[in-house]
C-alpha cells in the first residue's frame, strides 16, 4: 500500500533524531512503551462510559474530566505507536494503518463527546463515548494481533534455549579488528566484533526486528548498529542505547583456546 509506506517515511523522518526515537520506542524503559501508554486513555474513557451508565447526572462532571483525561494521554501513546508502526513492513504495515485509522476515528469521536457534554448535552455526549469506546477496542483487537500473531514490538532473541556448552566458532585469525564476523552456536547465530584488542560476542539477530548485526557497522563508543532500524546496542553488555531497539542484546561468554574462539551463553 503506497500511501502507508509513504506515511511511514513522513514519521521516519519526524522520529529520526535519536532522543526522539529512544523516548518513544522505550529504549530508557527497557521495553516498549506504546502497549503500556494505550492503558491509560482507553482506561479513562472505559470509566468514562462506566459512569454513565451507573452514576448518571450524578457523575457527569466526573465522567467529563476523564474523557479530557484520555485525549491528553492519547497524544504521547500516539506518538510512541507512530514511531513503533514507522519500523514495520508488508502486512503488518498495513495492518497497523488500520489499527491507527481506527483509533483516529474513536479519538475523534471521544473529542466531540467532551464538547457536547461541555456544552450541556449529556445523553449526546454518552453516546458519542460509548461508540468511540467501541471503536477504540476494536482497534486494539488489531493491536494486539500486531504484537502476539505478528511478533511486532517482541523480542527476537526472547525464546532462544540457552547455549551452556563452550561451542568451537573460529579461529582467532578469522576476526579481523571492527569487522563483524557471523558464526553459529548451537544452531544459534552469534555475531563476533574484535574492538580495540578485546573480543565481543552478541546474539546476531537484532532484538527489535531480526536484522542481522553481522551486517551492521561499529559505531562510536564501542557499539554496533543494526542495518535495518539503525538501534544501537553496546558490545561490552550488549545493553540498548539508540532505538528503535527497547531490549538489549543477549551477551555470550568467550574463550580463547588453542587459537580457537569458543562461546557459551552468558549466566544472566
Amino acid at each position: 500500500m503506497v500511501c502507508a509506506a509513504k506515511a511511514a517515511g513522513l514519521v521516519r523522518r519526524a522520529t529520526q533524531r535519536a532522543a526522539v526515537k529512544d523516548a518513544l520506542s522505550g529504549t530508557w524503559l527497557g521495553h516498549a512503551l506504546h502497549p503500556m501508554l494505550t492503558d491509560l486513555p482507553i482506561g479513562a474513557w472505559a470509566m468514562a462510559s462506566a459512569l454513565d451508565l451507573t452514576a448518571g447526572h450524578g457523575g457527569a462532571k466526573a465522567a467529563r474530566r476523564l474523557v479530557g483525561i484520555g485525549l491528553v494521554a492519547v497524544v504521547p501513546t500516539a506518538g510512541a505507536g507512530l514511531s513503533d508502526w514507522s519500523d514495520s513492513h508488508g502486512p503488518p504495515r498495513r495492518v497497523g494503518l488500520v489499527h491507527g485509522l481506527g483509533n483516529v476515528a474513536g479519538v475523534a469521536l471521544q473529542a466531540a463527546s467532551w464538547v457536547a457534554r461541555y456544552r450541556g448535552h449529556r445523553g449526546v455526549g454518552v453516546a458519542l463515548s460509548g461508540v468511540g469506546l467501541g471503536i477504540t477496542a476494536g482497534a486494539a483487537s488489531l493491536g494486539g494481533h500486531l504484537s502476539l500473531v505478528r511478533g511486532i514490538g517482541v523480542s527476537h532473541t526472547a525464546f532462544r534455549e540457552p547455549v551452556t556448552d563452550w561451542t568451537d566458532v573460529a579461529s582467532t585469525s578469522d576476526v579481523t579488528e571492527d569487522r563483524p564476523l557471523r558464526v553459529t552456536a548451537g544452531g544459534v547465530p552469534v555475531v563476533l566484533v574484535r574492538h580495540n584488542g578485546a573480543l565481543y560476542a552478541l546474539s546476531a539477530t537484532c532484538t527489535h526486528a531480526g536484522g542481522p548485526l553481522d551486517e551492521g557497522k561499529l559505531v562510536e563508543d564501542g557499539c554496533i548498529q543494526c542495518p535495518w532500524h539503525a538501534s544501537v546496542f553496546r558490545l561490552a553488555d550488549g545493553e540498548a542505547v539508540r532505538g528503535p531497539a527497547s531490549v538489549g542484546q543477549p551477551i555470550w561468554d568467550v574463550k580463547i583456546d588453542n587459537g580457537r574462539i569458543h562461546v557459551r551463553s552468558a549466566t544472566p
